[in-house]
């Protein structure tokens, strides 16, 4: 049993990436990125219990919803998020499968931009955009579940 598990934790990834790569529908992508209520929620190291839900913030960039992790790659959600690859997110009234997928690079400017506009009132505003939490930063994609 425990061979099983392990096999399919390895298999997971490549056949769930088949799966994920959908964008947000443009409606449904506006209606998260304007609340902020976002919880998150990676599955567990079973792939298949998610975790506890973490609130956090959220942003909107070229049609793609993007999230960070405020103590960077040290927050649990972020690690679990990059090891699992899958979860869920709670947001606006709504429950999604998602996929995770780490994001570096020139669209981080775009981010903290897009974080500016939004938060620009929070004090916590300036950890958000530090490079920690840079370095913790996730694309949140729509992912098609066996129903």
């Amino acid at each position: 049993m425990d061979q099983r598990r392990a096999i399919k934790t390895l298999l997971r990834p490549q056949i769930m990436e088949r799966r994920y790569m959908a964008a947000w529908p443009k409606d449904e992508l506006n209606t998260i990125a304007g609340a902020d209520d976002l919880h998150i929620a990676p599955f567990r190291e079973d792939g298949s219990t998610y975790g506890t839900p973490t609130w956090i913030w959220s942003v909107a960039v070229d049609g793609a919803l993007y999230v960070r992790g405020y103590n960077g790659q040290n927050s649990r959600w972020y690690q679990a998020a990059v090891r699992q690859k899958a979860g869920r997110i709670l947001a606006a009234g709504m429950t999604r499968e998602v996929a995770f997928e780490p994001v570096e690079g020139p669209i981080n400017d775009r981010i903290d931009d897009a974080y500016r506009a939004k938060y620009r009132a929070s004090s916590y505003l300036g950890p958000m955009i530090s490079p920690p939490a840079r370095s913790a930063t996730v694309r949140v994609t729509p992912r098609e579940t066996d129903a």
